[in-house]
């Protein structure tokens, strides 16, 4: 995939992050989106299943969809504190394991689009890591 084909599910993928972290957080009232259950039951369920529709429609490095969507909610944890902090590579360390489910159905959605698409192997034209 050519990185200007790149840049669309990025984007997407950027800019949902940021924004699941950022309404969970003003919608919790709490400083970290984390700390309150609308991010575990809706934020979160959100982003793994953004993570396969961004696999299914751009099968190529599916992988790396999920991993940019969390890296943003980092980003935008930064963006809504207004500070670092200083267990910050702990909290990004914390975001790149939380995106390994949503990693994992980015593949799966891979795999699926192949399936349908009369691929017996299981990985298609597109299919790439």
């Amino acid at each position: 995939m050519s990185v200007q084909r790149s840049i669309v599910p990025l984007t997407i993928a950027a800019v949902s992050g940021m924004v699941l972290w950022i309404a969970a957080s003003f919608i919790s009232g709490k400083k970290e989106a984390w700390d309150a259950s609308v991010y575990w039951t809706v934020a979160y369920p959100v982003a793994i299943v953004l993570s396969g529709v961004l696999g299914l429609l751009y099968p190529k490095g599916a992988w790396r969809w999920p991993l940019a969507l969390f890296v943003f909610q980092f980003v935008g944890m930064v963006v809504r504190s207004g500070e670092l902090g200083n267990l910050w590579p702990l909290g990004l360390l914390l975001f790149v394991v939380l995106s390994v489910p949503g990693m994992l159905v980015a593949k799966g959605a891979t795999w699926l689009r192949a399936r349908l698409a009369g691929g017996a192997g299981g990985g298609g034209p597109d299919d790439g890591d």
